[in-house]
């Protein structure tokens, strides 16, 4: 099994790869169109990635590629849909980094509360001014909003109750009965959270219903001086109405995050809100813990582990959550070559497709069971066609 490792990976990681018999290859300085010719040179079965975008072409350059690891949580720098198109799962490494997140979520909550970059640039810069900075407004007593409550948001507000503070929630599956049990209150709308909450975090994952979540309404919700910290993804913000609040009504803001921040370790980076007073920002770095980064890399061979053993892929994000199939064909039969191709011919003559099967043996080895999920149920003439080959003990159809 040949991986390619295309990004910055703990060494444990390519340890214990290799501890596996898989022929490990490691390219982090690879940028942009060139992963897809390096793909296309390597040909690996399995290509790991941390940060880097994983686009069409290294799809299409690829041969023998069965399975895109991404090292981390969030998957919105992989075209899944090119890899869905070309039978290539995605996965990925969910809840290692929540800790690692949740704390660099805390710093720049206290940064934008007590600013204290503000205050060691000062001083850095020979000046001392604590007539400006012995005034705050504390965190204690006050309401922390999470949105996205899913690990790290939960990890955030676990920190939070420390500091004392009440939560209140709002997360694409919270239900008033979850929120009891998660000890948070209930907001059905993230509208509810901005109007309620002094301070706002978002953990929510990148995609179409995520896409500037935080937007003129959220801003014009927000209350005056609340502070709005981001650690999921650029695209969650709309920065020019976020930037608009922080002007308008003293809003401050923590961001991880940026639209259009560079793909690279390092680049020029000439952001506006990022260059604003009243934001204090990191450089997509929430993950970036050693305790954080082993977890992941041992999750990715855990992954690779099961995937050689089972052929089962941990944590699949592109494994379709409905398919067309309109029947389910149940056969039982004697468990010997050749039945399920019988089974397999007559259906394929008929134009009919499978869409999902799955296959028990019973012990002894002497007989299976077949569960086909097609998209056409098969005529009468076809269920005698199946139960003439010998081996075939019945067969029977349901609607789905």
């Amino acid at each position: 099994m040949k991986v390619l490792v295309a990004d910055k990976f703990e060494k444990s990681g390519v340890e214990g790869l290799k501890s596996l018999g898989c022929d490990v290859t490691v390219n982090a300085d690879v940028e942009g169109d060139a992963l897809a010719t390096l793909v296309g040179q390597l040909d690996p079965d399995i290509l790991i990635v941390r940060g880097k975008k994983v686009k069409e072409p290294v799809f299409k350059a690829a041969g023998r590629l069965s399975m895109v690891i991404r090292a981390g949580a969030g998957y919105d720098t992989i075209d899944v849909a090119a890899a869905s198109a070309r039978g290539i799962f995605v996965t990925n490494c969910p809840g290692k980094n929540s800790i690692a997140v949740a704390e660099l979520a805390w710093g720049l909550i206290l940064a934008c509360d007590r600013r204290i970059p503000d205050q060691v640039a000062e001083l850095r810069a020979g000046k001392w001014n604590k007539k400006e900075y012995a005034k705050a407004a504390g965190l204690y007593g006050r309401t922390l909003g999470v949105i996205g409550l899913g690990q790290i948001g939960r990890e955030i507000a676990r920190r939070g109750r420390a500091f004392g503070m009440k939560i209140i929630a709002w997360s694409r599956s919270l239900t008033p009965e979850r929120a009891a049990l998660e000890d948070v209150g209930f907001c059905p709308t993230p509208l509810d959270v901005a109007r309620q909450a002094d301070v706002i975090s978002i953990s929510v994952a990148a995609n179409e219903d995520t896409k500037t979540l935080v937007n003129k309404a959220f801003c014009d919700a927000l209350k005056p001086g609340a502070f709005v910290i981001n650690t999921s993804r650029g695209s969650v913000v709309d920065e020019s109405a976020l930037l608009e609040a922080i002007r308008a009504k003293g809003v401050r803001a923590g961001l991880d995050v940026f639209e259009n921040e560079p793909a690279g370790g390092t680049a020029d980076f000439a952001s506006p809100i990022a260059q604003a007073p009243g934001v204090y920002g990191t450089h997509h770095v929430g993950a970036s813990t050693d305790q954080a980064q082993e977890a992941i890399a041992a999750e990715a061979v855990r992954i690779v582990e099961t995937f050689l053993r089972t052929g089962q892929v941990i944590n699949c994000v592109n494994i379709a959550k409905s398919t067309p199939a309109t029947s389910v064909l149940t056969v039982r039969m004697q468990n010997r070559p050749g039945v399920l191709a019988h089974v397999f011919y007559i259906l394929g003559q008929a134009g009919i497709n499978i869409e999902v099967m799955d296959n028990i043996v019973y012990d002894g080895a002497r007989a299976a069971c077949a569960h086909i999920q097609v998209d056409e149920a098969p005529a009468p003439e076809l269920l005698t066609a199946i139960r003439a080959n010998p081996s075939v003990l019945s067969v029977t159809v349901a609607g789905l």
